[in-house]
């Protein structure tokens, strides 16, 4: 019998999001963008060889909110805080006041100083949800990639928020 502290509760997330946007009257469900095949491809070098670089959907704590663009900032030092609060999260039951839970530079640090992984990447990426296919797959996938490839970076950590 499993105890109170080990049961699973999975939530659904995409049933939850179209049953979310049907109840605030949308008649048509949201479409992910989505692949027919993945398009990842195996690493070039071993992860203890590798440069990996963080993408988030939080921006700059100095971004304008309205402006939803992508975005490449310093990873040293660590920013302090990210702008999040024009992003849908539940905000009545936690908080991102605990900046590396959503952008995890310091636990990358931790993991080359261990031969874990090779290098953090210079920069890490913010890519603010668009919620547009189109758009994602047009313009900010190609963007991220370009900046992946400036940095020369091998391997991408993605930390939705």
């Amino acid at each position: 019998m499993k105890s109170a502290s080990s049961k699973r509760y999975d939530i659904d997330y995409m049933e939850r999001t179209r049953l979310y946007y049907r109840a605030m009257g949308y008649e048509t469900d949201y479409q992910w963008a989505h692949f027919e095949s993945v398009p990842f491809t195996v690493p070039a070098r071993p992860v203890r060889e590798s440069r990996l670089a963080v993408i988030t959907t939080a921006m700059a704590s100095d971004a304008d909110a309205s402006q939803r663009q992508l975005a490449a900032y310093p990873s040293n030092p660590i920013p302090a805080s990210l702008l999040t609060d024009h992003l849908s999260w539940d905000k009545d039951n936690t908080h991102t006041r605990d900046v590396p839970s959503f952008l995890p530079l310091e636990q990358i640090n931790r993991l080359v100083e261990e031969g874990f992984v090779g290098s953090p990447g210079p920069r890490f990426y913010c890519l603010p949800t668009e919620y547009s296919k189109r758009t994602t797959m047009k313009e900010d996938a190609p963007g991220v990639l370009e900046l992946c490839r400036q940095d020369r970076v091998d391997l991408a950590l993605l930390v939705p928020l």
